[in-house]
């Protein structure tokens, strides 16, 4: 098959190139939109990341330029109308699962690295400054981390923090009780969390589950984490709560808008996003750009399941491919 990556990047090519079992690969720099479409002209299927568009339009042009498959290098597929796609007979493919490790181990470096302010200190001691003030942190033994989605990768995390002798709270109203943690309702999860960490997919349900009720209802001082979806946070609301000093600390991994952010080198541009420039301000506030789910592992985890999808469609085998619309269901 001919297959036309978009957004793609140097570490997709080695990663992809070196698993090839012999299709004809097109990486494209362009992400995915109604404009760019007609760069798969010829292909047979398109793959995609995270931030591509996968609206009605796009899978309409798609269908008109032939193309049967999507297959996403990715575990989310939010991006994706998958009624659409299922309307013009076009499969949706996904990477359910990758590394939860690379992502749950992220999640406790961001937690860590606010938490013993360890930003700052690199900062501090690349100036000389060897002073202590402004760093004081606080045992995790003892706190409570409240999880949000207990799937692989929050019970990767969950472990994790159960190592630290944290006490673990989870709401996730589709998993059953996990060894060692307290199921909890949303409510009791928001009010009794040192720590709260978000490892849930975004759905409508999910859509801003973090906004400035639910803020207001944390302790003082609380530690907030998203290593998951952007759209899981109001993030003005972040903003509020942060400059009132009611919510102690911010992890993201994900932005809502990063689209226009997130995968690019941006050091020469003026960020014309004010409300994420005004995140980048608060010193207990710790941004990485999507980048959670880079270990080696996962990347070759990525291509592997992503050639296993093209092949399972190639001899139709919706039994094997990991599709989100099994069209012959």
């Amino acid at each position: 098959m001919k297959i036309a990556f978009y957004s793609s990047k140097p570490y997709d090519h080695v990663f992809f190139d070196a698993l090839n079992p012999g299709h004809d690969l097109l990486y494209l720099k362009a992400g995915l939109t109604p404009e760019t479409t007609v760069l798969a002209e010829g292909c047979d299927a398109v793959c995609c990341f995270v931030n591509d568009i996968v609206n009605a339009e796009v899978l309409q042009r798609l269908a008109e330029l032939n193309i049967k498959l999507v297959v996403m290098r990715c575990a989310g597929f939010n991006n994706v109308d998958v009624e659409a796609a299922a309307a013009r007979g076009i499969c949706i493919a996904r990477v359910p699962e990758y590394s939860p490790y690379a992502v749950a181990e992220h999640t406790v470096g961001l937690i860590m690295t606010l938490n013993r302010h360890i930003h700052r200190a690199h900062n501090r001691i690349r100036e000389n400054d060897y002073s202590l003030h402004g760093l004081m942190g606080f045992d995790l033994h003892g706190k409570t981390v409240g999880v949000i989605g207990a799937g692989k990768i929050g019970l990767a995390f969950i472990r994790i923090m159960q190592g630290f002798g944290c006490r673990v709270i989870i709401f996730d109203p589709a998993k059953a009780p996990v060894n060692g943690a307290e199921n909890v309702t949303l409510e009791e999860l928001w009010a009794q969390s040192h720590v709260v960490s978000l490892h849930c997919p975004l759905t409508p349900q999910t859509h801003h589950i973090v906004n400035a009720e639910s803020l207001s209802k944390m302790p003082k001082g609380a530690m907030l984490v998203n290593t998951s979806r952007g759209g899981l946070i109001d993030t003005q609301a972040v903003i509020d709560s942060l400059k009132r000093g009611h919510l102690g600390y911010l992890g993201i991994d994900v932005y809502e808008e990063e689209a226009e952010l997130f995968f690019e080198d941006l050091s020469d541009a003026i960020i014309q996003d004010d409300v994420f420039a005004r995140l980048t301000t608060f010193p207990n506030v710790i941004i990485t750009g999507h980048q959670a789910f880079f270990t080696r592992e996962a990347l070759q985890k990525i291509a592997t399941v992503t050639f296993n999808n093209i092949a399972a469609f190639e001899k139709g085998d919706y039994s094997v491919i990991e599709a989100v619309n099994k069209l012959n269901n």
